[in-house]
């Protein structure tokens, strides 16, 4: 991704892991991260990584959905946004083997809170932002889907 570089580069991600399987507890750490952004402007955006629960694909996408509908209830769409990252991530209607899903793949569960007002300045620079995804793709399939398979494993 072309906009992760900067945060990761300037110091402005807040890392935040979560032990345990607890349902309730993760989705309460996402609304404590969300009131963390809120008091703490300079942080960009927030990864709450699970590494002790969600094994299950379908399990981390409840998670995900849950999510979702929480910021909702609290108002905050329009304001932060869930990007999603599984070590099993797979979109809709690929093949497991497709390279493409390591753009959404990572070492752990986690949910990537996102300010939206970030985002919007991120792509207001950027010339194609519209083939941001596809070029994701294509490189990611030309490295292929072993060695990406190994690179997450070294990680």
């Amino acid at each position: 991704c072309p906009f992760a570089a900067q945060p990761f580069h300037n110091e402005t991600i807040s890392y935040v892991v979560v032990n345990g399987k607890n349902l309730e507890q993760h989705l309460f750490q996402l609304v404590e991260n969300t009131a963390s952004l809120e008091q703490t402007p300079e942080i960009e955006t927030s990864l709450i990584i699970f590494p002790d629960a969600y094994k299950s694909f379908d399990d981390y996408l409840e998670l995900l959905d849950l999510g979702n509908r929480l910021l909702q209830d609290l108002n905050y769409t329009g304001v932060y946004q869930l990007a999603s990252f599984h070590p099993d991530y797979r979109f809709e209607n690929s093949s497991e083997d497709d390279a493409a899903n390591f753009t959404n793949r990572s070492p752990y569960p986690m949910l990537h809170l996102i300010r939206e007002s970030s985002i919007e300045k991120a792509v207001a620079g950027y010339k194609n932002i519209d083939q941001v995804p596809q070029n994701n793709i294509k490189e990611l399939r030309a490295i292929g889907y072993q060695a990406m398979l190994e690179k997450l494993r070294n990680l």
